[in-house]
């Protein structure tokens, strides 16, 4: 709502008129029912995503809409009836209205053939931006000619603006009469200028190759979770009382609603059932009720101190994955396997707690823990085999006796009072406290003779894990952790894993899972998408315009949109995140819609019109440039919404925010400036090739 709002806003400021202000409102209705159609077809949810298509959508739908309108209305002010102004405005844009819609459409293309989830979520987002921007440009030829000849009139020159319309001319006359003097000394000095631009265009590829990668940001869900770990052997009656103790100190901090605490759990090992172990699930009160100092970083150091207080305990405050179901944490999590086929679990301990040591040491990282431990005081009950079948004992017998008592057997299943009930048979408590008790546990020989466990083992204290992991079919132990504060999750995965290519010993090895797999698996994929965007948005234009060179001057424009998303990224030290990478794809169509603008009406005056070069490339720059800016700040306007983003999602919707609206504003403000100055290079090279 808010970016139809300052869309229009920003549309009745360069129009000036209501009634013209009206033809682009119309079409942000009809196309977004058409793009909920569309999500039907394709079996597309209402999620995060698609959302995010939809409101970038409001930004991009009406850009045909103000194209066309702001032609009409330049007719109509030089005397022309409506509906001849509607038909001529079309015969001179339908060419860019389709350039721009197979641009639009065709940028996505390659980002849907990304691996992973990466991918899928890119194919998400890309199909819902072209199956708008398809109905936006049908839109756009049929609906809002015949708009524009029905609903326009004819401006009296004579009548009086505004003081508000006064005052806005009085800044953009004299700032358009400046663009196109600039625009008229730098083709006259196309050597320098091109190089100027180039070394731009390089500055934006090395510093977007320089910005901290990321996967997906940490989102404030409403709650923390706190991994509690006792010490080995702990009894679950102390794992209580711990977490009550926390859970009443986690209460008193501000924004926290409530706590709920989970006794023998494990959460970092599946949630398996561990008596040392528990589970604090801290929910906070809703975003806004929440004050300045009460957001998940606020909250998440305050936890963390708290944590850090408890000294009889290990407390890792976790942070919820932030898709459901990616792992059990945010973060990262790498496990370290023993690959050389034996079970030396405590060697697999020492290098797992060298290797969170040295990693603690590192600026990249922060909160490092495991849940593997080798040492846990157990009983051990080795069945003396010689004896078991001098008794007539099976070795099955003997171990499920042990599995029943100690532990627990399913017997059936049966109804009462309209319920189904499970049966399992265990020893009583009492019956299973000491080692005495196990010895005195009987087993069926084959002769019907109830034989005493004790006499088949010798039951002795030893240490071993108190869990056994299993990962790849490979034993295995976990180290989660997070990046540190002003470095991102690539930077900390970079980090460990240096680490454990360094201290790693022959036969042990390592692999990344939960998002740190799939941020590794999409790696450095997002590079090579941009550049397949760039020669497929390359090759339409080519075959729009049977000319191999006019395009160029589209595409080289297209990298100077990248400056103002990497000089605002370096400056809020965000990360190139996924979101991140699918703004930067969307400003590959946006930035070229500019430059095409420019592009075709210099080709219409150089090649119909027999103007100069020079002359057809400062007419095009002039002729465009009140659209390239309504649209454009229509856009960034309309993507003001994700970039001051509060509440669930927040920082998703900033970081593509900030992306797309920081990228913009660079294209809007260096490609009018740039793409006149190429094209004039590159058709000057080209005619003078054919003379020769």
């Amino acid at each position: 709502f808010e970016a139809g709002i300052l869309f229009l806003l920003v549309i009745l400021v360069f129009l000036q008129n209501l009634r013209a202000t009206l033809v682009p409102a119309t079409t942000v209705p009809v196309t977004i029912i058409g793009t909920f159609i569309a999500l039907l077809a394709l079996g597309f949810t209402i999620n995060l995503l698609t959302l995010f298509a939809l409101v970038l959508a409001i930004g991009i739908v009406v850009d045909d809409a103000i194209v066309i309108v702001e032609g009409v209305s330049q007719h109509i002010e030089r005397g022309m009836a409506p509906k001849q102004a509607s038909i001529i405005t079309m015969k001179e844009l339908i060419g860019p209205i389709l350039g721009i819609t197979l641009v639009l459409m065709a940028v996505f293309i390659p980002a849907g053939f990304m691996p992973g989830l990466t991918g899928s979520m890119y194919a998400q987002f890309a199909l819902v931006i072209a199956a708008t921007a398809f109905i936006s440009a049908i839109n756009a030829m049929t609906l809002k000619p015949t708009q524009c000849a029905l609903w326009l009139r004819p401006i009296d020159p004579n009548k009086q603006k505004n003081i508000f319309f006064r005052t806005f001319d009085r800044l953009y006359n004299p700032m358009e009469q400046s663009y196109v003097k600039l625009i008229d000394k730098l083709v006259h000095h196309t050597g320098k200028v091109c190089l100027l631009g180039g070394l731009l265009v390089a500055l934006a590829i090395l510093g977007l190759s320089r910005i901290p990668t990321g996967f997906i940001p940490i989102e404030d869900q409403g709650y923390l979770i706190l991994s509690v770990l006792l010490p080995d052997g702990a009894t679950l009656g102390r794992t209580e009382t711990v977490l009550d103790e926390l859970s009443q100190k986690a209460k008193k901090i501000g924004g926290v609603k409530n706590v709920i605490a989970i006794d023998g759990v494990s959460l970092l090992d599946n949630n398996t059932s561990l008596a040392n172990a528990g589970v604090l699930y801290v929910m906070f009160d809703d975003w806004d009720k929440r004050g300045k100092s009460q957001d998940l970083l606020s909250l998440y150091t305050q936890l963390n101190e708290l944590g850090q207080k408890t000294l009889n305990a290990k407390v890792l405050v976790v942070v919820p994955p932030p898709i459901q179901g990616l792992g059990l944490s945010g973060g990262f999590q790498m496990q370290i396997e023993v690959q050389d086929g034996s079970f030396d679990y405590q060697k697999l301990q020492n290098v797992t707690d060298q290797l969170i040591a040295q990693g603690s040491l590192e600026p990249q990282m922060q909160r490092l823990m495991t849940s593997f431990r080798a040492s846990v005081p157990q009983l051990a009950a080795p069945i003396n085999r010689t004896k078991a079948e001098a008794l007539g004992v099976t070795l099955g017998d003997a171990f499920d006796t042990l599995q029943t008592y100690l532990g627990s057997s399913y017997v059936n299943l049966f109804a009462k009072f309209g319920q189904v009930f499970q049966v399992y048979v265990q020893a009583e408590p009492s019956a299973r406290m000491t080692a005495d008790n196990v010895r005195n546990f009987y087993v069926r020989n084959k002769a019907g003779e109830m034989v005493p466990l004790g006499t088949l083992t010798d039951i002795g204290h030893d240490v071993g894990p108190a869990l056994i992991s299993l990962y790849n079919l490979y034993p295995a132990s976990s180290i989660n952790g997070m990046a540190a504060v002003g470095y991102s999750s690539g930077e900390a995965i970079q980090a460990l894993e240096t680490l454990a290519k360094k201290f790693l010993p022959p036969g042990l090895s390592f692999e990344w899972t939960s998002t740190a797999y799939q941020e590794k698996v999409a790696g450095n994929m997002s590079y090579y998408i941009f550049l397949l965007s760039l020669i497929l948005v390359y090759m339409i234009l080519a075959g729009q315009y049977e000319n191999w060179l006019t395009p160029s001057s589209i595409v080289f424009s297209v990298p100077l949109a990248l400056l103002g998303t990497v000089l605002v990224l370096g400056i809020l030290g965000l990360a190139n995140n996924m979101y991140t990478q699918i703004g930067i794809l969307l400003l590959i169509a946006l930035s070229a819609k500019n430059a095409i603008l420019i592009v075709e009406v210099a080709r219409e005056q150089r090649e119909i019109n027999k103007k100069s070069i020079i002359e057809a490339a400062v007419l095009g720059a002039k002729t465009r440039f009140r659209p390239i800016l309504m649209t454009s700040f229509a856009f960034i306007m309309g993507v003001m919404p994700l970039v001051f983003a509060s509440g669930a999602g927040a920082n998703a919707r900033r970081s593509i925010g900030v992306a797309v609206a920081s990228g913009m504003l660079a294209s809007t403000c260096l490609a009018v400036v740039f793409v006149p100055v190429f094209y004039v290079a590159l058709q000057t090279w080209q005619e003078k090739r054919r003379k020769s």
